[in-house]
């Protein structure tokens, strides 16, 4: 048990992923090569081949670089360089025939330094959109989509979630799938904008001010009164707002999935605050029930799955029953006793994923290569493609040969 408490950068891109620099100090602002160079290899050069570029869109609170080092793809087939960086950090352009090249600013001593490069795959762990309108970063991530970056979570899923309501309506077809008992969604009602806001509901309710996390934007309301006064909140803020009965509750629970590995949580407040997952509580881990798994398999497999980093949140009120009240997806927040587990976990998925993204090829006299060759041929696996010296057939060739030897090296084709 534990108590726990937008940038501007030049179209101009170099023909070659590098960095590059522009001194704050100077009057024109002239870009000067880095002398801190740490660029990445050619493209098409023998380095290059053998690396994957891994963008981490997150925090600086945590150090992603240190948690995958050492790992590799396919038994050290490619190497993973991790570029890690905030949304409002990062700008990029996107093109059909080349994919997306993505720019990272950062300042180093008074000097702005960018950081160019091609990402091979993207963890997300920052939500795509913060509490002002400033910090809407879904153009970053369209452009992620339109160079076919892949990703985890899947870019579909986090573009999705950018809006509550939206996710809100999936888990209302859940629940009409499910039944109320199996799936106890918590009642809600939306408003398009404050004229909405006529037909008073039974009070006391809990109102939700657009888009927000993390508990912005929600105030609890006990009459009419002060319901009005929050539809004029509501008109100022230009947006929508969603309303669902206020449950006084014994504690809340989150079930949290990463992958293919669960776990429940019960959060207890002892800060007296309405909202049980704000300020100091008693954090406890409980057993993952079927019930619970039911719960985020269900919520898991919206917007077509993609979802392999989420959690649902869950209130046991004081009549002890179960209130579903939201979904979280890739960027929800993990707990400090578990934290160091939970981010080894996103990393052997994000490899896991990555590994089907690129599968390997590799020279078969190389020792990585002939361990895979090994291991592919004695699961009687299908179609394994082995890269062989000059005389070996081609799939253009309509080669279907069987695996051959010559001075103990593979060549040719794996039927």
């Amino acid at each position: 048990m534990k108590i726990s408490g937008g940038v501007h950068l030049s179209n101009l891109r170099p023909t070659r992923d590098h960095e590059r620099t522009t001194s704050t100090n100077s009057p024109t602002g002239s870009r000067t090569d880095s002398k801190e160079d740490v660029s990445l290899p050619p493209r098409g050069s023998p380095a290059a081949k053998k690396m994957k570029i891994l963008l981490v869109i997150d925090s600086p609170d945590t150090d992603w670089a240190k948690i995958f080092k050492g790992r590799k793809l396919h038994r050290g087939a490619y190497d993973i360089r991790v570029e890690q960086a905030e949304f409002g950090d990062l700008n990029l352009a996107s093109y059909s025939d080349s994919g997306t090249m993505v720019d990272i600013q950062v300042y180093r001593e008074g000097t702005v330094v960018v950081r160019s490069f091609r990402p091979d795959f993207v963890l997300v762990r920052q939500s795509v959109r913060g509490i002002g309108p400033r910090e809407d970063y879904r153009n970053i991530l369209l452009g992620l989509q339109f160079g076919n970056v892949p990703s985890v979570n899947s870019l579909t899923s986090i573009y999705n979630f950018a809006e509550k309501p939206w996710v809100f309506a999936k888990l209302i077809q859940i629940q009409k799938r499910l039944g109320k008992d199996t799936f106890p969604l918590v009642e809600q009602a939306y408003y398009p904008n404050y004229k909405e806001m006529l037909i008073t509901p039974k009070f006391p309710v809990v109102v939700k001010v657009g888009h927000a996390n993390g508990g912005y934007g929600k105030v609890c309301v006990h009459n009419h009164r002060s319901f009005q006064d929050i539809a004029s909140i509501v008109a100022l803020s230009d947006t929508y707002a969603t309303t669902e009965p206020f449950i006084p509750g014994k504690c809340d629970i989150r079930i949290q999935k990463i992958g293919t590995h669960y776990r429940a949580f019960k959060r207890t407040s002892i800060s007296d605050n309405w909202k049980t997952n704000t300020g100091s509580a008693v954090l406890e881990e409980i057993t993952i029930t079927d019930r619970y798994k039911t719960w985020v398999n269900e919520c898991s497999q919206l917007f077509g799955g993609g979802l392999d980093i989420m959690c649902v949140e869950a209130i046991i009120g004081k009549d002890n029953k179960e209130y579903i009240i939201e979904v979280n997806d890739t960027a929800m927040r993990l707990f400090s006793d578990t934290q160091d587990e939970d981010q080894r976990r996103i990393a052997d998925l994000v490899v896991e994923r990555m590994e089907k993204e690129y599968p390997p090829k590799l020279e078969p006299n190389t020792a990585t290569g002939a361990a895979l060759t090994a291991d592919q041929s004695s699961e009687g696996s299908d179609a394994f493609k082995v890269i062989g010296g000059p005389g070996a057939p081609t799939a253009s060739e309509g080669a279907t040969k069987t695996e051959k030897k010559k001075n103990g090296m593979f060549s040719g084709f794996i039927d």
